[in-house]
């Protein structure tokens, strides 16, 4: 694919998302049972995070996580990643001024992204690398997961843009936003992930910490190739996600460098960093002194493929364009979870959904539905969990009127149309 041709930039939505999500925090379990966490920027609920997106409370600059003290330092030679054995023994991994000197020229065509995430009191920070000069970009859909606004740096000029979602795929956790205004923006160079090989030489690079300014670097090498991973998301109500064809590199991939490049040693993409993993049964990045153990990159070509589509406007059960329906509810938290979990996770009930309360100012807010209320279908489609509620939604738009039925905690049961708003990505 050749990515020099500009995009054609078609109808940009604002910020999006179903009404049953709110902050997700994911837990990843890979085949081998390893602890992973997808690579989310800085957290404020404590460093059980999904895709590595950091994720801190608003306003809350004293908050220690915030001033990344619990982050390793990297590209300061301190970080001495396991390399890869290949058959014959040998191993590989660039030394740190290599690992340097990949990194500043790939730099120019990265972007430090923040979102704001209203409905949790929160903000968020990933990274994004520039496809196009005139500014769109590609990152992963958890870093822009319930976001209501959403700004991201140039880091070769400094310039801050305010980011359109275009669209995305959860499934696949492909996301593509569009700078507004944006122009002459230096970009990546895609190569080719159907070439890389065991033991090849790589350099992870991204947003660690969420501390903004030029991007950190890690040295690593390719482990493994076409991996596949759990994404357990506590607070998704669809549940886990799965991820296939993953690169797996022992790089040390941080919180905030979800989005970010993975590329080989001519500088050129081959990966976009997604997940990651630590040893003494932490989740990630505390103080406890986790050790990073395992990475995984979703391949470029994957990637680049999806964004495509995303351009393209070409809507599938996975490809997601435009802006999300919107219900505007938060639902129970999950029985099997972490009841002392962070957002909204799903609880399936005898005949449906549990609504746990309603966002104010959302079409549910305005409605008669109320917490306790057990949402049975939509659209004459039963909602029996919440991914069956969320699949419907999907299919839908901003301004339809759906038909909605539910019993109230009472046992009445009732129905009543709303008209779908425009929430943020989910």
């Amino acid at each position: 694919m050749d990515w020099t041709t500009e995009f054609e930039e078609g109808d940009q939505p604002g910020p999006v998302a179903t009404g049953a999500r709110h902050h997700r925090t994911r837990l990843i379990f890979a085949s081998v049972m390893a602890t992973l966490v997808l690579v989310f920027a800085i957290g404020g609920f404590g460093f059980v995070l999904g895709h590595f997106v950091m994720r801190s409370p608003a306003a809350t600059s004293s908050n220690p996580e915030m001033a990344n003290s619990n982050f390793p330092s990297r590209g300061l030679g301190n970080y001495q990643p396991a390399a890869a054995t290949p058959s014959d023994g040998s191993t590989s991994s660039p030394t740190n001024a290599e690992a340097a000197k990949i990194a500043r020229s790939v730099d120019r065509g990265l972007v430090d992204i923040t979102t704001k995430l209203s409905y949790q009191s929160a903000t968020a920070a990933g990274t994004g690398m520039v496809l196009t000069s005139h500014g769109l970009v590609l990152t992963n859909n958890h870093v822009i997961d319930g976001a209501t606004s959403i700004t991201a740096r140039d880091v070769a000029t400094g310039t801050v843009y305010t980011a359109k979602v275009v669209g995305y795929d959860v499934t696949s956790d492909v996301a593509v936003l569009q700078l507004q205004g944006a122009s002459n923006l230096s970009t990546i160079t895609p190569g080719d992930s159907n070439s890389v090989a065991s033991a090849e030489e790589v350099v992870g690079i991204g947003n660690a910490g969420g501390v903004g300014g030029t991007p950190s670097y890690a040295p690593g090498s390719v482990v493994a190739l076409d991996q596949s991973i759990t994404a357990a998301d506590q607070e998704n109500p669809t549940g886990a996600e799965q991820l296939s064809g993953m690169i797996e590199v022992n790089a040390s991939i941080d919180p905030g460098d979800s989005g970010g490049p993975l590329v080989n040693s001519k500088g050129d993409v081959i990966g976009m960093d997604t997940a990651a993993s630590s040893s003494g049964g932490g989740f990630g990045f505390d103080e406890t002194g986790s050790a990073l153990t395992q990475a995984y990159a979703i391949p470029i070509n994957t990637a680049l493929s999806i964004a495509k589509l995303i351009e393209d406007g070409a809507a599938s059960s996975t490809v997601h364009i435009g802006a999300t329906p919107f219900l505007g509810i938060e639902l129970s938290p999950t029985l099997s979870g972490d009841q002392g979990g962070f957002g909204y996770g799903s609880q399936a009930v005898a005949s449906g959904v549990s609504i746990r309360g309603t966002i104010s100012g959302t079409p549910a807010a305005k409605s008669a539905l109320a917490p306790g209320d057990v949402i049975t279908s939509l659209d004459g489609q039963s909602t029996s969990t919440a991914t069956a509620l969320d699949q419907i939604l999907q299919k839908l738009h901003p301004g339809d009127s759906v038909r909605v039925s539910y019993t109230s905690q009472s046992g009445v049961h009732a129905t009543l149309n709303l008209q779908l708003a425009a929430g943020p990505p989910q």
